[in-house]
This record gives structure tokens, C-alpha cells and sequence, in this order.
């Protein structure tokens, strides 16, 4: 099998199961962080007055991921991805606001939203592996996704790709989305992933705080977590009972 069919296989399975590799990012850095707590003088931050600060840092790179996939999922319209790359949904080429400074704004998205819990695990080895793994799993996914737009678009697709880098943005591009932003939209797709992020943190933070006997979790974290979880409540309520959150096209 040639080179690209190869590429375009293993992107193919990789998108089936691309659900797994935040799990493994998960476990590993959990138990690395457990590591840390448990052997402090590895990491200088540790038991130190700076290091609340470098947890609400980590969250800020997870956040700052999820921000990104906010203002892509809020600009594209409906019917333009799909959940299985061998049935991509693609009325339309996205090639404006986001998609015009980067050809996988959401992929860039995931990889600041994982990078926050991977730095919080206080080991750098295991953030460069992580972002080395992350990179060579997605790459392949994307040389799938290509494959189909390529296929679809033709020339359109090759001359933005052209213009457009692969995963790094570059900003000279920028060409203002034609849609405004869908604050409904994205309270459908993504308040369960910011309910997620919150979730890690706070499980991080009580794990520390019960490992060096503290008297209490960050409350930011835990009141978060509560809020997040009655909002995805009373949004599923929404969803079920109205039309509310629905929009056309969108």
C-alpha cells in the first residue's frame, strides 16, 4: 500500500477512536501528577506561594482551547462536518473567520484544552510527549479529513489550502466570518466540554489537597463544577421541552 492510502487508513481509524487519547493523556498525567504531590522537591512550584497560580495557569491554557473552539463552532453554519470521516457532512467549504488563518482551528483548539491538565501534572518530559503524540495521532486524522475535502472541493480546496497553513495560524489572513456569532450554538456543543475541563481541575485540585492533608479544595474550582452542572441541567430541560436553543442553519 502506498504512502498516502497508508496515511489515509490510519487516519480513518484514528478518527473512530480519537475519544481515546484524551483518556490516555488523562491517566498518565493523573498518576504523574500524584507523583509530584507525593514528591514535591521534583517540581520547584510545589508546596510554594505560587503555586495556586500555576494551577489557575493551567486552566487558563484549557480555557483558552475551549475559547477557540467557541469561536469556530459559533461561526459555521450547519452541515459542514460530520462525526465519521467516511460520512463527512460538507455543503459548503469553510474558509472564512477562523478556517482563514488555520485548516484545523478545532484540532488546535483540543490541543490547548489537553495541554492545560498535561502542564498541571508538573512533569515537562511528559508534556513534550504529549504534544509530539498528539501531533503525529491528529496528523493523520487530518491527512483523512483533506483527503475528502479534497476530493469533493477540487480546486477550491487546493487554493486555500494553499494559502492556509495545516495547524499553525497565521494571522495575515484573516477574513471576517460571514455568520454572526451563535451563542446558542455554542451552548449546545460546548458546555458539557467546559463542565469536563472544570471537572479535571477540581479532581486534580481534591486529589492535592487530600495527599498533603490541606483543609479544603479551590473553591473557585468547586463552585465552578456546581454551577457548570446545573447549567447542563437546565440547558437538557431546555433542549427536551423547547425550541429555545434551536436556529436555522446553525
Amino acid at each position: 500500500m502506498a504512502l498516502q492510502e497508508e496515511f489515509e487508513k490510519q487516519g480513518l481509524w484514528l478518527f473512530r477512536y480519537r475519544g481515546v487519547l484524551p483518556i490516555i493523556i488523562l491517566v498518565i498525567g493523573f498518576v504523574l501528577f500524584i507523583q509530584t504531590e507525593l514528591n514535591p522537591d521534583s517540581f520547584f512550584l510545589k508546596n510554594s506561594p505560587y503555586e495556586i497560580y500555576f494551577e489557575m495557569f493551567c486552566l487558563a491554557i484549557g480555557l483558552f482551547g475551549l475559547f477557540i473552539r467557541i469561536c469556530v463552532i459559533g461561526f459555521t453554519p450547519k452541515n459542514t462536518s460530520g462525526r465519521t470521516v467516511k460520512n463527512q457532512v460538507a455543503d459548503t467549504l469553510n474558509t472564512k473567520g477562523m478556517y482563514s488563518l488555520v485548516r484545523h482551528p478545532l484540532y488546535v483548539g483540543n490541543y490547548f484544552m489537553w495541554l492545560g491538565p498535561a502542564i498541571l501534572s508538573g512533569n515537562f518530559w511528559f508534556v513534550v510527549a504529549f504534544s509530539l503524540s498528539y501531533w503525529v495521532y491528529y496528523e493523520r486524522i487530518m491527512y483523512a479529513e483533506e483527503q475528502f475535502l479534497r476530493n469533493k472541493f477540487g480546486s477550491i480546496y487546493a487554493d486555500w489550502s494553499n494559502k492556509v497553513p495545516a495547524f499553525v495560524p497565521d494571522f495575515k489572513n484573516f477574513i471576517k466570518a460571514d455568520l454572526s456569532l451563535s451563542w446558542k450554538k455554542v451552548v449546545r456543543k460546548e458546555i458539557t466540554g467546559i463542565f469536563v475541563l472544570f471537572a479535571i481541575f477540581f479532581v486534580f485540585d481534591y486529589v492535592g489537597v487530600y495527599l498533603k492533608n490541606d483543609e479544603a479544595p479551590n473553591p473557585f474550582l468547586l463552585y465552578s463544577m456546581i454551577f457548570l452542572l446545573i447549567a447542563i441541567v437546565i440547558i437538557k430541560i431546555i433542549k427536551k421541552k423547547t425550541d429555545w436553543l434551536k436556529q436555522e442553519n446553525r
